[in-house]
C-alpha cells in the first residue's frame, strides 16, 4: 500500500501552478495523474517490484520562477492512517497497537519469506557456477596437459631427426 500527499506551498497569486504531476512505476505504468492542481493526494497498491516516481511539471516561465512542493509519500505499514481506524472501530489503544505490531510482524514475516526464496535462488547459482568452474579447471589442465606432451613428442622426434639424442 502507498500513499502520498503534495501541495505547492505559498502559490501566490499570479504564480503558476506546475502544468501537471504523475506517480510511474519504472516500468512506465500510470498510478495518479493530475493537472494545475494546488494540492492533492494518492492512494495505490504497487503491483510491480521497483522503483515508483513522482514528476511535477511546469512549463518554461520568463522570468525563472521557482515552485516549492511539500511531499509526503508513505508505504506498507507507515501508509495506514491508524487514527481513524481507531475512530472507526472505536477501539482502544491497547487493540490499535497489537493492530500496528500485527500489521508489522506480517510485514517482517513476509520480507523474510522473499528474502529466504532469494537466497535459495543465490544457492543455486552458487552450486551451478561452481560446478562450471570445475568442469572448466579439469578441461583446462587436460588441455595443458596435452599441449604439454604434443610439446614434448615434438622437441623428441625434432632432437632425433637432427641426431642430438
Amino acid at each position: 500500500m502507498t500513499v502520498g500527499k503534495y501541495s505547492v506551498v505559498n502559490p501566490n497569486e499570479g504564480q503558476a501552478l506546475p502544468d501537471s504531476h504523475k506517480v510511474t512505476s519504472s516500468y512506465g505504468n500510470s498510478y495518479h495523474t493530475a493537472d494545475h492542481v494546488e494540492s492533492g493526494q494518492f492512494a495505490f497498491t504497487a503491483a510491480e517490484a521497483g522503483d515508483y516516481m513522482a514528476c511535477f511539471y511546469a512549463a518554461d516561465h520568463n522570468p525563472a520562477i521557482t515552485l516549492t512542493v511539500d511531499f509526503e509519500w508513505r508505504t506498507g505499514v507507515a501508509a495506514k492512517d491508524w487514527s481513524s481506524i481507531a475512530k472507526k472501530g472505536s477501539v482502544e489503544a491497547m487493540e490499535l497497537e497489537v493492530k500496528k505490531l500485527y500489521d508489522t510482524t506480517i510485514a517482517i514475516q513476509d520480507e523474510i519469506l522473499y528474502l529466504r526464496q532469494r537466497e535459495q535462488e543465490m544457492q543455486e547459482l552458487n552450486r551451478s557456477t561452481n560446478s562450471t568452474m570445475g568442469w572448466l579447471g579439469i578441461f583446462s589442465l587436460l588441455m595443458s596437459l596435452s599441449v604439454a606432451g604434443f610439446q614434448f613428442w615434438h622437441l623428441k622426434t625434432f632432437f632425433e631427426k637432427k641426431k642430438i639424442i
